[in-house]
């Protein structure tokens, strides 16, 4: 296999946190030697988080065997998800916002016809459920665990205790036609096709879709880690990978 250099468009910020909490837990479990540095391997890390190379390009490119990299890659998930906020804690950031927004999102995942559980009929395709909070202006505060891609949003949104954390802190929040139904203080647009819809409640929809945009672009950031497009690990894995994205996309905004 052919090696070449490359580079990751991420801050030295994301790399100082990876690199930081390797050598606390190799201090901690008491680790001699490693065919990698703690740096190189944070860099192997992220270039399979980031760009979604595959182990073979990473054994490759670093010099090390198919399950060393595999295992690398692993430990630095395992580091970072510990990391992540919990949902009260993005709820006491969100109690400081003047609203939120609760959106979600299926993130693809390798399956066959057969997995019916994890087909997502809105998306025609198979993935995982996961709802996403953001601030004001778009910045992710929380993402939830991964649930199989048939779950609805508003039923996923519960099944997290979303809508009740949100309500119990009084937050307001924008959401979606999916969310429906959701009570407390979850905000939904007018049901309705737009032209049977009175002027008012047009008015009402459209700065509402404004709002939610930004939702959107918080989206799109979260899949700018290429990963994310397309999983084809196991889906017991997949909460983790989500919750180590959200600490480095939290620790590169800081």
């Amino acid at each position: 296999m052919l090696v070449y250099p490359s580079g990751l468009d991420l801050s030295t910020s994301a790399l100082r946190l990876v690199v930081r909490e390797l050598a606390a837990r190799r201090r901690r479990i008491g680790t001699l030697w490693r065919r990698l540095t703690c740096t190189r391997q944070a860099l192997l890390a992220l270039a399979h988080m980031r760009c979604g190379h595959t182990f073979s390009q990473l054994a490759a490119g670093f010099g090390v065997g198919l399950a060393t990299a595999h295992r690398y890659v692993s430990e630095v998930v395992e580091v970072l998800a510990v990391l992540a906020p919990t949902l009260q804690e993005a709820i006491a950031v969100a109690a400081t916002k003047a609203f939120v927004i609760l959106d979600g999102t299926l993130l693809p995942i390798d399956r066959i016809a057969a997995d019916r559980p994890f087909y997502s009929g809105k998306h025609k395709k198979h993935g995982m459920n996961v709802q996403v909070i953001t601030d004001p202006f778009g910045r992710v505060i929380w993402a939830s665990p991964a649930l199989p891609g048939a779950v609805h949003d508003i039923r996923a949104a519960r099944t997290h205790g979303v809508i009740d954390a949100l309500t119990a802190a009084g937050v307001p929040c924008w959401a979606d036609k999916a969310y429906q139904g959701a009570g407390g203080t979850v905000r939904v647009p007018h049901r309705g096709r737009w032209d049977k819809l009175p002027v008012g409640q047009q008015a009402v929809n459209r700065s509402h879709a404004k709002i939610r945009a930004l939702g959107e672009q918080a989206m799109a950031t979260i899949k700018s880690w290429r990963l994310l497009r397309k999983l084809r690990c196991s889906t017991n894995r997949i909460t983790d990978l989500v919750k180590a994205v959200l600490t480095l996309h939290l620790a590169a905004s800081a």
